[in-house]
């Protein structure tokens, strides 16, 4: 009894200490899913500005190409107006030395007042501006020199403005390439920053499967040892009911049975072969395809009787054994009674052959209700089935 409780204490130690294991994998769950959120989210956002990073560098190469377009035509349109300047600027002349002519015929004919004013004038606006002497000069020459001078400076100054269009187009086009390249370098850095969050996504995500896989075993096996300590309290309790009943603590559930003919009698004649000796096809996950006994199908709480005299050298809950029942008959031979839903007697105790020791359970690693009963020769598993 005190080996059976201290064995209870132990599978609730392990229950509580399987529960706090779950509990702390949960919360490392949590997190690491909180963790794999903010990254996905950073990694969409990343994604959404690096478009946007490229809609704007397509925007600025369409406007490169339109204001290369513009220069080019801008280029075409001063070249033009410089032509159309040297020939304005080449009709000026050709009146001025027209006038020049005929100023020198007036100076060869006596008319040298004029000559002297023109020698002491510093510009041709100068001349002309000498009122004094403008009615000595034809209509037509003075005209003709004036409008020439018009087209000479209107000619200039549009060859200004197209030359201050063309630098202002110049400076757009470099401003367009300063956009550009600062749009392409962060282009390449949004690039790196969403290789670096898929890498570290994908770090994450594993994590989490093992953190799930983890948190799914320590589950399963605080499930399988609450289910232990369950089954062994229970058993607990029934052996203490049958032994407050008969008043000892030894005492069976019912009279002693002794059946067939063989060394053992029959250990549960309340039931049927379900599983022989040998291999067998794996009936449940974690089973041996190697069968060590012979499995009796009973219903719960049928009588399992001792095989022969002997003593009882183990008695209490034992993982996928569930409730085991072993006893020695001396001469290396053992057997072994196994997924008990109840045990009626206690290790050292003496029993006798045919002693209604236990009743049919399905404590441990089993399908259903059965006894599994096993005989052991010097440490061997042998067939049950040569000794009934």
């Amino acid at each position: 009894m005190i080996k059976r409780k201290k064995m209870i204490s132990l599978l609730l130690v392990f229950t509580l200490v399987s529960g706090m294991f779950v509990q702390t994998y949960a919360t490392e769950i949590d997190d690491t899913k909180k963790k794999a959120e903010e990254l996905e989210s950073k990694k969409k956002a990343a994604e959404n500005e690096k478009t946007s990073l490229a809609d704007q560098l397509k925007k600025l190469t369409g406007e490169m190409e339109e204001t290369k377009k513009k220069i080019s035509a801008k280029e075409d349109e001063i070249t033009n107006k410089e032509e159309e300047l040297i020939l304005a600027k080449a009709d000026e002349n050709e009146q001025y030395e027209s006038m020049k002519k005929r100023i020198r015929y007036m100076y060869e004919n006596g008319n040298t007042g004029f000559v002297e004013i023109l020698c002491s004038s510093k510009s041709i606006g100068e001349l002309l501006n000498n009122a004094e002497y403008i009615s000595r000069i034809s209509g037509y020459d003075r005209n003709m020199l004036v409008e020439f001078q018009k087209v000479v400076t209107n000619v200039e100054n549009q060859e200004a403005e197209l030359k201050k269009e063309y630098k202002e187009l110049q400076t757009m086009q470099d401003d367009l390439i300063t956009k550009q390249d600062s749009v392409n370098e962060l282009i390449k850095n949004k690039q790196s920053e969403i290789q670096s969050l898929t890498s570290e996504l994908g770090d994450t995500k594993n994590k989490l499967a093992q953190l799930e896989a983890a948190a799914a075993e320590a589950e399963r096996k605080q499930k399988e040892a609450a289910a232990a300590a369950a089954a062994a309290k229970k058993a607990q309790v029934a052996a203490k009911k049958n032994t407050s009943s008969s008043g000892s603590s030894a005492g069976s559930a019912g009279a002693s049975v002794v059946s067939g003919n063989g060394t053992f009698t029959h250990p549960c004649p309340g039931g049927y072969i379900s599983s022989g000796f040998g291999y067998r096809t794996q009936p449940i996950a974690g089973a041996s395809t190697n069968h060590k006994g012979i499995d009796f199908a009973a219903a719960t709480g049928t009588p399992i009787y001792a095989a022969a005299a002997g003593t009882v050298i183990s008695a209490g809950y034992a993982g996928n054994a569930g409730n085991l029942l072993v006893i020695s008959h001396g001469n290396g031979l053992l057997t072994y009674y196994m997924h008990c839903n109840a045990i009626y007697v206690s290790a050292g105790q003496k029993v006798s052959r045919g002693q209604n020791v236990a009743a049919v359970g399905t404590t441990g690693n089993s399908t259903g209700p059965h006894l599994h009963f096993q005989v052991m020769l010097n440490g061997t598993p042998v067939n049950p089935a040569n000794y009934l």
